[in-house]
């Protein structure tokens, strides 16, 4: 099994990349997929594919979109196993009022928080990392 799986690992190593794109969530059926678009995520759910891709794709192609985003990479190798990482997270962004979508990639969680609140969420980010490595 690839990647870290303790939790009190996980939040002390925390550190992070906030990627300089602004993204957007947008949906439509597989068939209508453009051929030449490079979303960054594709998840096909039942009622259609959800793509997250750059918002300057999406206006390109013409495509409806919702939720203007930032993306924050974890720059820690979590293990898909790990239980708790991602709830910590999200409960003090909760906290601040900010929701978030995560999406688990094989190496990374990211992140993607409203833009223009990037900055707030970078700074918890930082400060669960000081709270755990404090506890030890």
């Amino acid at each position: 099994m690839s990647g870290e799986l303790d939790l009190g690992a996980l939040l002390r190593t925390l550190t992070t990349q906030l990627d300089n794109g602004l993204y957007v969530f947008a949906t439509m059926s597989d068939a209508d997929v453009p051929q030449d678009l490079i979303p960054k995520m594709c998840f096909r759910e039942a009622e259609g594919t959800t793509l997250i891709l750059s918002q300057s794709q999406a206006e390109a192609h013409g495509i409806a979109w919702e939720f203007p985003c930032r993306m924050i990479t974890l720059d820690v190798h979590s293990s898909l196993e790990a239980v708790g990482f991602i709830a910590v997270i999200a409960s003090k962004l909760a906290e601040a009022g900010m929701g978030v979508n995560p999406v688990g990639g094989f190496y990374h969680d990211h992140l993607f928080v409203p833009d223009g609140r990037e900055d707030e969420a970078l700074a918890i980010l930082r400060q669960i990392a000081r709270d755990a490595g404090s506890v030890d």
